[in-house]
């Protein structure tokens, strides 16, 4: 038992980061440690990293640093995809003392008690190619929702990306099995699963199952008010899964996040996507003609080699056009080993700022048109667990970010409101009609 030793994380990234941080947490606990913060002198310090941006690489550095400031004793280790893809280059960090792998990660526990006494800094990873073991996670902790870790890895290579040189080949557990995470967090207070992974919509790999099959089954849980599909691409994202979602289906909401990437086909076609334009103006205009209250969330990618001003203004004029809720607008920045880093026509940096301003600014106007195309209307809110400045949050099930004046016995409640206004901050005011009797 390790009752005496504290243990702090640290996660940068995705969901899927947070679903693997937490069940390692997990491990540390069922093995006598003590979770603590960050800033409270922990024994040991775990830092689950991205390799995403090169911001997130930077942000390791930082974190270490920080990690040996709040206690010079500490044991450092780095997990996530960062570590997978540079852990010499980790290793040379100054406060580091151990880098896990992939597979490594999930056995940390065990890793740290053979070598927290040794000198210098140990490093356990394999090649990605070997990795072939699907590892279950999911959040805990916030009692609200849960992420739950339904696939790892990704076939696809797009040129810009790192994650299938970081997290290996597509892989998932069965239905069965997913269904069995699924139900350990329905025992819970958790009202909420979100389903994450690196492309999710490819579950199914090793066997006849598919995605649609495995949301057809979780919506059976009893226990779950409410799943969520954290993103999926536009091609895997069949009109029979939408018709699932938004027709038969008795907990899905209707928030749909589709990673678009660029609005130019000669684009995508660098970029290595499976799919064009037409493919995903089809999938927004089937959602939107099912339902028009519909949430979409869409990613783009600005400054890719080769984008041209015409070509961004294909992808800003097409997206101007297209009726969708919010955008997360990626600026390009080159990632070793991959195929966009060797290509030419850079995109100086100045003009990807520029470039990633303006479509910012777009998607600050689509969310506010959403959301004004909301008032009057009635959703039902998940009121998160915390008090922001007097008031209490929560998402509805179309992804509208509702406020209202702070009650502690809201906290974990699903409530009927009605949109009333659009606050100064961008949130949505409401009127509490009553308790969701299911809650």
């Amino acid at each position: 038992m390790n009752q005496y030793k504290k243990v702090a994380f640290y996660t940068l990234g995705c969901k899927l980061n947070f679903s693997e941080t937490s069940t390692i947490a997990r491990s540390f606990e069922e093995a006598g440690y003590a979770k603590v913060d960050f800033d409270d002198t922990p024994d040991i310090f775990v830092v689950n990293t991205c390799s995403v941006t090169e911001n997130a690489d930077k942000k390791c550095v930082q974190l270490v640093k920080k990690a040996k400031k709040v206690n010079p004793e500490s044991f450092v280790v780095i997990i996530g995809c960062y570590a997978q893809l540079k852990p010499e280059k980790i290793a040379e960090i100054y406060g580091v003392n151990m880098v896990l792998g992939a597979n490594e990660k999930f056995d940390i526990v065990k890793h740290i008690e053979k070598n927290e006494l040794n000198e210098g800094v140990t490093i356990e990873y394999g090649k990605i190619k070997e990795v072939q073991d699907f590892e279950p996670s999911f959040s805990y902790g916030d009692r609200t929702r849960s992420f739950l870790k339904i696939q790892d890895g990704c076939d696809y290579f797009c040129t810009f990306c790192t994650i299938p040189l970081a997290r290996g080949k597509s892989r998932n557990a069965t239905i069965t099995q997913t269904v069995v995470e699924a139900e350990k967090i329905a025992d819970t207070e958790v009202k909420e699963i979100v389903l994450t992974g690196v492309n999710i919509g490819d579950f199914g790999q090793g066997n006849e199952e598919d995605f649609f099959g495995l949301i057809k089954e979780l919506d059976q849980i009893s226990g779950i008010e409410r799943f969520r599909i954290s993103s999926i691409e536009p091609n895997l994202l069949s009109n029979e899964i939408i018709d699932f979602c938004l027709n038969d289906s008795k907990h899905f909401v209707p928030h749909f996040h589709i990673p678009l990437q660029s609005g130019s086909d000669e684009l995508l076609i660098k970029m290595r996507r499976k799919y064009l334009r037409e493919t995903y103006t089809n999938r927004v205009e089937q959602i939107k003609r099912i339902s028009p209250d519909a949430c979409i969330g869409v990613d783009v990618i600005v400054g890719f080699p080769g984008e041209t001003e015409e070509a961004f203004m294909e992808t800003y004029n097409y997206l101007n056009e297209l009726n969708f809720s919010y955008l997360h607008v990626f600026t390009y920045s080159e990632r070793a080993n991959t195929t966009a880093n060797k290509m030419d026509d850079v995109i100086p940096m100045h003009t990807r700022k520029e470039r990633s301003k303006m479509l910012r600014i777009l998607s600050e106007k689509k969310k506010r048109a959403f959301y004004e195309s909301q008032i009057g209307k009635k959703g039902i809110v998940l009121w998160e667990s915390q008090n922001d400045n007097g008031y209490i949050n929560g998402f509805t099930e179309n992804y509208i970010k509702v406020k209202h004046p702070y009650d502690e016995s809201l906290e974990n409640k699903m409530m009927e409101v009605k949109y009333l206004a659009i606050d100064g901050d961008g949130l949505m005011f409401s009127e509490i009609l009553e308790i969701n009797t299911t809650s």
